[in-house]
């Protein structure tokens, strides 16, 4: 059952009544229903390029901060708890009502508890493997709000709520340790993140422009920081879908392979058919995967000569050239 079916029952059964004005809604997923919200009152709240551009699609009117004020502010709980309690603190101090709807798998349960502990009784109902619960404006989560982003024990900015926030990524490391010395002109990294291999690759005096191409704005808000070169192009986009100015002469990627806690090698496997896509027809591509994952058949149906360049026990580094057209 969808999220919303728990917002749905508590305003049928008259426990939740919705305030009058406006209402955000913070980084619901595209699978999240809000068909009980009055349409006209809502305003979508998203740092993540295909879930904005899904919504926008739907007609809802979306922008990536948090309005100053609303009258009630929905927050959809995601995986990082960070993220979570940073939203929670956003949605306290700037909105009349909060309603915090989440899955337990997400932690939703931790949340509830906490803001049990700080606020007193919260009513809340369980269903569908989740839990919703709402509370009125207060300034006791200000402790929660998201810190600025700051240079962590990699030597990087990075801020909550970001892939690999805390160490740099073991594949991305493994990919950059087999990068030739000269690199192409025209480069592109597909789900750049906060930036660690664009900044390897702008080390190569041979690169003359780089596009960090990453979904994710709080990923990208870091990489404008970390990554302080003037032949750096910063795009918010996903990756899968985006179609450049002009194709590239060579793409580097560590490209993402989960939905949720699920394993989802169609990501990969997306993101093997834009590096394709967007490369000329002499273009080439370095990719960094996890080691079990399959691979293999579709670089070979999207790129006519792919080789394994390197191999651990984790990962594959893989370098395809003369894409299909």
């Amino acid at each position: 059952m969808s999220a919303q079916s728990r917002l749905s029952t508590a305003l049928a059964d008259g426990t939740l009544t919705l305030p009058d004005g406006p209402i955000t809604v913070l980084r619901p997923s595209l699978s999240f229903d809000m068909s009980a919200l009055p349409r006209d009152q809502v305003m979508v709240q998203h740092t993540f390029k295909p879930d904005a551009a899904g919504w926008e699609a739907a007609g809802y009117p979306v922008q990536d901060v948090v309005p100053a004020t609303s009258a009630l502010s929905v927050v959809v709980v995601p995986r990082a708890k960070a993220l979570a309690k940073a939203m929670i603190a956003k949605a306290a101090s700037t909105s009349d009502m909060i309603v915090v709807d989440g899955a337990k798998t997400d932690g939703v349960d931790s949340l509830f508890k906490a803001c049990r502990k700080a606020l007193g009784d919260v009513p809340s109902i369980t269903k569908a493997h989740g839990r919703l619960f709402w509370f009125a404006r207060t300034d006791v989560f200000a402790d929660w709000a998201a810190p600025p982003p700051s240079i962590g024990d990699h030597g990087f900015v990075r801020t909550a709520g970001i892939f690999s926030d805390g160490a740099v990524d073991k594949g991305s490391a493994f990919l950059v340790s087999t990068l030739p010395a000269k690199l192409p002109k025209r480069m592109a990294d597909l789900g750049a993140g906060w930036g660690y291999l664009s900044k390897h690759v702008l080390e190569r005096d041979s690169v003359t422009s780089l596009d960090l191409i990453e979904a994710e704005a709080l990923s990208l808000d870091c990489a404008r920081q970390n990554v302080a070169d003037d032949r750096a192009s910063f795009l918010w986009e996903d990756a899968t879908s985006f179609v450049p100015d002009a194709p590239y002469d060579g793409i580097v990627m560590n490209p993402p392979f989960h939905t949720g806690r699920s394993a989802d090698p169609s990501l990969g496997r997306a993101f093997i058919a834009a590096a394709a896509r967007m490369l000329t027809p002499q273009g080439k591509l370095w990719m960094v995967a996890n080691r079990h994952l399959p691979y293999e058949p579709t670089l070979a149906d999207a790129f006519r000569n792919v080789d394994t360049v390197a191999q651990s026990n984790a990962f594959k580094v893989f370098h395809a050239t003369r894409p299909k057209r």
